[in-house]
């Protein structure tokens, strides 16, 4: 269903609704004639065949721009690349941005919807510019969620991928996501002016400032209940995941203990726990008295 969203801005939601993408992805079409796309979303044909429905019979796609590769937003790039012409536009394949801890750590686990083979065919840096027949669109790189993670900023707007939602917090889940890149790159959004936030999945977030600051506060809250529940016993990720998500669905305890185990590495570089090298998923964290 195509949403028209404020002049030369138009979204449709793929049909990939689940407790991980919410209603399902959201894929933006800007511009009036020229148009660039941001976040294909998934390989599913019926949704390739709706970005090519609502084209007009003056429009084209110039531009695909990818906020991250997860496949529920990058894996339909190619095909839509293929249909027309169009190249794609991201920060770097899948493993790009990768903070050093990250890509020394083994037996964590992770990978969850990585596009294996994700390749751009140009690649941005932050603060770039790209210039579309829409306008300016600034590339911002906000690492956290995925390594090689963009926000597009376009007029008063930023396009924030998976970074930024308005129904649920961002899953960080290493080696892929990185806790300690992900409050900084929150702070960073702090500090960029604008009205609205369009998040990769839900609704627009109208008061941008305001999601960021509860994210932030959401997060600090998460690590004072993982260090109060290690004050009681040391303990892995996958205990405490359990002690601390109370309220949550069974299904989703996994992605939980992803978040937690984020916490417990951003904590261990900081010097706040200790645990058994090497750090793996099931290392048992101490904290640090």
């Amino acid at each position: 269903m195509m949403m028209q969203l404020q002049d030369g801005l138009r979204a449709i939601r793929a049909p990939n609704p689940s407790p991980m993408t919410f209603s399902g992805t959201m894929t933006y079409v800007l511009g009036q004639t020229d148009l660039t796309v941001i976040d294909p979303g998934p390989d599913l044909p019926q949704h390739l065949d709706a970005i090519l429905d609502a084209l007009g019979p003056e429009q084209r796609i110039t531009h695909i721009l990818v906020t991250h590769s997860h496949v529920d937003h990058s894996s339909l790039a190619p095909a839509l690349a293929a249909k027309t012409r169009a190249p794609i536009i991201a920060f770097g394949d899948s493993r790009a941005g990768r903070s050093d801890i990250m890509s020394k750590l083994h037996n964590i686990g992770g990978g969850e919807g990585i596009h294996d083979g994700f390749q751009p065919d140009i690649t941005v840096k932050d603060g770039e510019i790209i210039q579309t027949a829409a306008g300016a669109i600034q590339a911002i790189w906000t690492p956290g969620h995925l390594g090689n993670h963009l926000c597009f900023k376009w007029q008063d707007a930023i396009f924030t991928g998976d970074h930024v939602m308005g129904w649920a917090t961002s899953l960080v889940s290493p080696p892929d996501g990185n806790l300690t890149d992900f409050m900084t790159s929150c702070r960073k959004l702090q500090t960029i002016p604008t009205q609205v936030f369009y998040p990769g999945h839900g609704d627009p977030i109208e008061n941008p400032m305001a999601r960021l600051t509860d994210l932030i506060a959401h997060r600090q809250g998460r690590e004072d209940q993982i260090k109060s529940a290690l004050g009681h016993a040391d303990a892995t990720a996958r205990e405490l995941a359990r002690s601390i998500y109370t309220e949550v669905a069974p299904a989703l305890l996994p992605a939980a203990e992803r978040n937690v185990l984020a916490h417990l590495i951003d904590l261990y570089e900081r010097n706040i726990v200790t645990c058994q090298l090497p750090l793996t998923q099931t290392s048992k964290f101490k904290l640090i008295n």
